[in-house]
């Protein structure tokens, strides 16, 4: 890990928030494509 001196903090804690937003994204998304899935599956069926 490269040195980040007096600014490691801001620096790392940037990267966390960054990480969490992108989890939650990853999230949001893996959810809404498995209601999908299951909406197209019930149409199918009922079609």
């Amino acid at each position: 890990m490269p040195d980040l001196g007096e600014y490691a903090r801001e620096v790392l804690g940037a990267y966390g928030v960054s990480l969490i937003l992108i989890t939650i994204l990853v999230g949001q998304s893996w959810r809404r494509y498995k209601r999908v899935k299951a909406a197209l599956e019930e149409v199918e069926k009922n079609g």
